[in-house]
């Protein structure tokens, strides 16, 4: 197989995962989760993937959490949460953008807005039980 060819497989596979999941991996993730299906995947293709696809627009990266960069291959506004606990990354589909905030931010710069990302931070739904029932950690 031509070196174009293999590239043009991993970067597919990489776009893929990425288009498949919900859970905002991280480059390591995919990395750890493609290795098995593609045994020649480094580290470093992984990452100019990622930053290929972010400068195209397919993909954003939505959030460090704990220093650790994560991507979400859904680049239309939308609002996340990031557990404080469990570092879990969730989309909050029934809450929308407010307009309003990105035009109050334009208007304090001088300048305009092109895009935002809006994220609340605290406990998920099962950290935050494992919590009430006595201060488990998740």
């Amino acid at each position: 197989m031509e070196p174009s060819q293999k590239n043009f497989r991993k970067r597919g596979a990489i776009l893929e995962y990425l288009r498949c999941t919900n859970a905002h991996p991280s480059a390591e993730t995919v990395f750890t989760d493609l290795k098995a299906q593609i045994p020649d995947l480094s580290m470093g293709t992984v990452y100019r993937n990622l930053n290929l696809f972010r400068q195209q627009g397919l993909v954003t990266s939505v959030a460090t959490v704990k220093g650790v960069e994560r991507f979400d291959a859904n680049t239309e506004p939308h609002v996340h949460f990031i557990c404080t606990e469990c570092d879990a990354v969730i989309d909050l589909h029934t809450l929308q953008v407010p307009q309003a905030l990105c035009t109050s931010a334009a208007q304090c710069t001088g300048g305009s807005v092109a895009s935002c990302q809006l994220s609340f931070t605290g406990l998920c739904q099962a950290c935050h039980l494992k919590q009430l029932q006595g201060g488990e950690s998740a």
